[in-house]
């Protein structure tokens, strides 16, 4: 039996999109009798999926957790986003479980995409067990799915159950360690029957393969099999709860969270099996008994402020407790949607924290502030792509700036960008969805109306051919007039040079007090060239000039260089340069040739590919790509790899583009300006 006595335990509900995650979130409460009426997603009453977002597009966007009992013994269930474009907070959910639960269909070709997920829980040695649901539409065989599960699973897969069948008809399942038989009952629990004879041979030979699976881990245990000694049942329960908390097997389960069917008997294995929050906290390096929590969820309400999520890991939190040096405002108890305020709460209890704002998600907080210690917490996800964020109302561009930050803060894998070149303010995610719900709730609970573009490319262009230019800017008006007359020599530097300016004036033909006049007005000419685009890797040398000791200043000799700039530079041979970035793709290899026609057919040009380190069966392919081929290349990538595959980028240098993209780029260019 888990430690129950000393917590209450969480597990964590994982797993793709579509696999059934949330239905079984409420087959659980309803197991457990924390709620009367199973609600469901084409309803919209469901515990989880609460979010205006999460019923707009019936998924799940954000953690949705509740509390409750289950045969005495409290527990946290969090339902996870299955969308890989909303990983990140499956991760840090993941950071605080005792347990997952990976939901999976019984559908050999959807289990390619549970890689990233069994590679996230096995790098940090997470305790994990596998939930086939949705059993009443099994079609193929159980031993199937296992195997292509077993191929993305770095830990052995260890089969609980095998399912009583007749043809495509799921009716019940033998447990293979207590060797009893149950027939599923709809909407009662099931009734034990006696194994079919037709089964029994199967039967053994499943167990004996469970057998074998925990003998690898126990001397004695494979003695007593070498021996063709039975081994205690009590025995074989205890080995699978030791190895599963350490992490080295990964029990599979099955059932249909929809019909209810199995729910009961994962309870029960979860009840048995799942460590408890003292061996996770030792798990993660928090020890002792004094108050320690973590946050993994920060989120802002329309009314009520932000709320901190956090998983107390030791001791208890009331609500006046001083913590990080600030006391609390507010502590609640979650279940859904409803935050209800509670006087304390003790050590593996989920709770959020009221008007926390210097709390961040990852921050271990004691009563005496920020604590220590811990394993790492999860690095955000790099994003891959970006819209440009425009306030609809101009009087909201201040708040939009503000709304964009605390999205980033709900969820780390969004990030916000000054785009120094374009002068856009960017919202970069995992994706369209991801990037369409952020726009969402920056209406919903920040009172900001936006729309989001395609950004614009960072193009630059420069000079081939040296020239030299003269220019005089004359102008009288009565008083005192204008006068600057300068000689300056433009020419191209190498690629990457940025820009160089100096003077080779001599005998005083342009006064020294002037000549930062000069630098200035080549600048400003600078940020929009002849082509339309700020221009890069030139010199331009003032080698002459004159000046009128009366009517000369910095602005007519400012004047006087932007008019040879803007006189000269088209005489340079402009050319159109293009930001190149290097991309790194993970993909698993199976697809590796399909990546490497996507790459070639935006314009990329391959480096190289080798094994991806640390990741069984996956490739990463380098390449350069032009920036204006990036917008939307993941997702491609991810159509194309059953939506898993991803890439990292950054940029790497200008290169020249000529010929009709150029001059197609240079007139939509022109339009805008003149628009």
């Amino acid at each position: 039996m888990g430690e129950s006595a000393a917590g209450a335990r969480c597990v964590a509900l994982v797993g793709p999109y579509q696999s059934g995650k949330t239905t079984l979130m409420e087959a659980l409460l309803i197991s457990a009798e924390a709620i009367h009426r199973k609600g469901t997603a084409k309803d919209g009453n469901t515990v989880g999926d609460s979010g205006p977002e999460a019923r707009k597009r019936n998924m799940s966007t954000e953690p949705s957790m509740a509390s409750c009992s289950f045969m005495g013994d409290p527990w946290s269930i969090i339902d996870c986003p299955g969308s890989i474009e909303f990983a990140q907070d499956a991760y840090n959910a993941l950071m605080v479980a005792d347990v997952a639960v990976i939901v999976v269909e019984p559908l050999v070709d959807k289990a390619a995409a549970l890689a990233p997920l069994f590679q996230f829980l096995d790098a940090r040695e997470i305790p994990h067990m596998v939930f086939i649901n949705k059993l009443d539409h099994l079609h193929g065989r159980v031993s199937e799915v296992l195997e292509a599960l077993q191929a993305v699973s770095q830990r052995p897969l260890v089969l609980r159950q095998v399912p009583i069948r007749d043809e495509d008809h799921v009716g019940g399942y033998v447990d293979l360690i207590s060797e009893r038989a149950y027939e599923y009952k709809a909407g009662q629990a099931s009734a034990l029957v006696q194994i079919p004879e037709t089964m029994q041979d199967h039967e053994q030979e499943a167990r004996q393969e469970l057998l074998e699976s925990l003998a690898d881990f126990d001397d004695a245990l494979l003695e007593q099999l070498l021996e063709d000694v039975v081994p205690e049942k009590s025995d074989i329960y205890r080995h699978l709860t030791e190895n599963l908390a350490q992490d080295r097997i990964v029990p599979v389960v099955m059932g249909a969270g929809e019909t209810q069917n199995g729910v009961f008997r994962l309870w029960k294995s979860l009840r048995h099996d799942t460590p408890g929050v003292a061996t996770t906290a030792a798990r993660r390096g928090f020890n002792g008994s004094d108050l320690v929590m973590q946050v993994f969820k920060s989120s802002f309400a329309a009314h009520a402020g932000k709320l901190s999520f956090a998983r107390v890991w030791s001791g208890s939190v009331a609500e006046n407790t001083q913590i990080a040096g600030h006391r609390l405002g507010g502590l609640y108890g979650v279940f859904g949607e409803k935050h209800d305020k509670i006087a304390a709460a003790g050590p593996g209890a989920i709770v959020a924290l009221g008007r926390t704002e210097d709390l961040h998600t990852g921050d271990v907080v004691t009563t005496a502030g920020r604590g220590e210690g811990g394993t790492p917490w999860p690095t955000p996800m790099k994003p891959v792509y970006a819209v440009a964020v425009h306030a609809k109302k101009r009087e909201d561009e201040v708040k939009m700036t503000a709304a964009m930050a605390r999205l980033a803060e709900e969820d780390p894998s969004y990030a916000v960008e000054q785009n120094a070149d374009t002068n856009e303010l960017l919202l970069w995610g995992q994706g369209e969805i991801h990037l369409a719900v952020g726009l969402d709730r920056m209406l919903s609970k920040f009172n900001v109306e936006v729309s989001g573009s395609r950004p614009q490319v960072s193009y630059k262009e420069t000079i081939q051919k040296p020239i030299e230019q003269h220019a005089r800017h004359k102008k009288q008006s009565g008083g005192h007039g204008q006068f600057g007359d300068v000689q300056v020599a433009i020419k191209p530097l190498p690629r990457g040079s940025g820009f160089e300016f100096d003077d080779r004036i001599v005998g005083g033909a342009v006064p020294r007090q002037f000549i930062p006049s000069v630098e200035h007005g080549v600048k400003e000419f600078m940020s929009r060239g002849p082509l339309g685009f700020p221009v890069v890797d030139i010199s331009v040398c003032l080698f002459d000039g004159q000046y009128h000791s009366v009517d000369s200043s910095d602005q007519a000799f400012r004047t006087a260089a932007a008019m040879a700039m803007r006189e000269g530079m088209p005489k340079c041979r402009p050319v159109l340069l293009e930001p190149i970035y290097r991309i790194e793709v993970d993909v698993p290899n199976e697809h590796t040739s399909k990546i490497t026609n996507l790459v070639t057919g935006r314009r990329g040009q391959i480096l190289g590919f080798e094994a991806k380190a640390g990741w069984s069966g996956w490739d990463t392919l380098e390449a350069f790509m032009p920036q204006s081929e990036m917008h939307d290349m993941i997702i491609e990538l991810r159509s194309l790899t059953q939506g898993v595959g991803t890439f990292r980028f950054a940029f790497h240098h200008m290169s020249e583009l000529v010929g009709r993209e150029a001059d197609l780029v240079i007139q939509q260019r022109a339009e805008a300006h003149a628009a």
